[in-house]
């Protein structure tokens, strides 16, 4: 198929003046897909299924009743439920589980006519960071099939959806959903060089998203560019009357701004995080995009965020510590795999679990339990509250100042499978993700440059709640000037 990279507004436009059919056009992806198979990016594709939706988009477009979304294709990450594919968080502990119900972000997006592609592979349960612990294999970044797609440099960490922004990156999607946790859509799209958009925390639904951490899962996209992903946001985002974590307001067009000028804005740069352990090429690549818009107007910042630096630990207490109180329901009794032999009923829930969860979702619940015990539930989990809550309140104390904060997204490019960064690089990768997601701030990540390596760099901006399309406008604006969203693999 041609033009598998075209933006969802050209897709769009294709559409309506019938230059091409949504049957014709999910039929291209489709077989793309399947031409792409080593890259391991779809756990279910059901032909049938998407084709079937691309026929009432085309009954649409016929019928003069399309939106501007009407007939796009788009991949959901395998955290969504969905009633027509197979949800099962990348584990054996749901292996073949068949929703019910779509998830709430999948049906609004149904709703605007888009056409599901299938699901795709992610970390098991999103626990990860590289995807290295899918139960199903894992997958490989387009840019080199040696590198993971997604995740911190220090490991496993915070469930990465590399598969989404790798099936971005080599064009066997326009645009996917994803999910953020501790940095998870932003870390992928720099690693693969894509756009990625985490929302406020509350702004989608959460309804139909197999929980890691429930107060920290926020679903995002992941797309070719700022205006793709501004296109599609709107239609996935409002208040839902079934999620008690929804932000009750009015959605909005985050189209609106994207050409105005930026001129005028304050962008924070927290400099003291860019020292030790950051690539230099990486910060030579963020300084351009600090100059670009030093030129276009905006005044840059220094700002210190000096309780942020504790979102690590205060990440992993309470991340994990939601991890063991969501998973404590797959026990082979009331949801998820049961063990084919067991001696009695406490066998047979230890007996399921070994086998249904990976090691990752293991340890995570091991540590969650730990912190939540009795005794320690003061020391650890209730400190974090409070330590997280002291966060949120520096960021937006730094918000009164500057309209958006500037900073990288890791300290390097995409690193091999089966290795780990040193332990400085580690923690400052984690340094630039976390403190955001425990803030529940909106984040964009942008590709900004190429390394010496060949793999994508990246850099992300943050905002004060609510303000994402003000994100959204600071990085079409660079996109605009440059060229280095509209770059792909070298095979694709």
């Amino acid at each position: 198929m041609e033009n598998v990279f075209d933006s969802v507004g050209e897709l769009s436009r294709r559409l309506h003046n019938r230059e091409i059919s949504a049957v014709e056009l999910a039929r291209g992806y489709l077989e793309r897909i399947e031409a792409k198979k080593n890259l391991n990016a779809f756990l279910d594709v059901r032909p049938e299924e998407t084709l079937k939706q691309a026929e009432a988009a085309d009954a649409r477009l016929s019928a003069g009743t399309a939106g501007p979304l009407t007939g796009i294709p788009i991949a959901h990450k395998d955290i969504f439920v969905t009633k027509e594919w197979s949800s099962t968080a990348a584990s054996r502990m749901l292996e073949g589980y068949m929703s019910p119900f779509d998830a709430t972000v999948v049906r609004q997006l149904k709703s605007a006519g888009m056409v599901c592609l299938g699901k795709l592979n992610c970390d098991e349960f999103a626990m990860g960071s590289g995807n290295e612990n899918s139960a199903f294999g894992r997958v490989h970044n387009p840019w080199d099939i040696n590198a993971v797609p997604g995740g911190s440099s220090g490991g496993n960490r915070k469930g990465s959806p590399g598969a989404p922004a790798a099936a971005v990156a080599a064009g066997l999607a326009p645009i996917v959903t994803g999910t953020d946790t501790g940095g998870s859509i932003r870390e992928p799209a720099a690693f693969t060089g894509v756009t990625g958009v985490k929302p406020t925390y509350g702004r989608p639904s959460r309804l139909g998203m197999i929980a890691f951490a429930s107060s920290l899962d926020t679903a995002g996209l992941l797309g070719h560019s700022a205006e793709d992903c501004a296109a599609v946001l709107g239609a996935m985002v409002g208040h839902d009357p079934w999620d008690s974590t929804s932000v009750n307001m009015p959605t909005e067009d985050f189209t609106r701004d994207l050409a105005k000028p930026i001129k005028g804005m304050r962008i924070g740069v927290p400099y003291s995080w860019m020292g030790e352990g950051l690539d230099p090429e990486v910060r030579k690549s963020i300084d351009e995009v600090l100059d670009f818009y030093r030129r276009e107007g905006a005044e840059i910042v220094d700002i210190e965020l000096k309780m942020a630096r504790l979102g690590v630990p205060v990440y992993y207490v309470v991340a994990c510590a939601e991890a063991s109180s969501n998973l404590s329901r797959f026990d082979g009794v009331r949801y998820g795999h049961r063990a084919a032999e067991y001696t009695d009923i406490l066998d047979m829930m230890k007996r399921s679990r070994d086998e249904g969860f990976g090691p990752e979702p293991k340890r995570r619940i091991m540590i969650g339990t730990y912190v939540l015990s009795h005794g320690y539930y003061d020391a650890y989990y209730l400190k974090a509250q409070r330590v997280r809550r002291l966060i949120a309140n520096e960021f937006h104390d730094v918000f009164k100042t500057v309209d958006a904060i500037a900073l990288p997204v890791t300290t390097g490019t995409a690193y091999d499978f089966g290795t780990n960064a040193d332990p400085v690089s580690a923690y400052l990768s984690d340094l630039y993700t976390v403190p955001a997601s425990l803030a529940g701030l909106p984040g964009v990540a942008m590709p900004c440059g190429i390394h010496s390596n060949g793999r994508p760099i990246g850099l992300q901006l943050l905002g004060e709640h609510f303000t994402e399309a003000r994100l959204l406008q600071l990085a079409a604006q660079w996109q605009r000037s440059t060229d280095w969203h509209l770059r792909h693999p070298a095979d694709c």
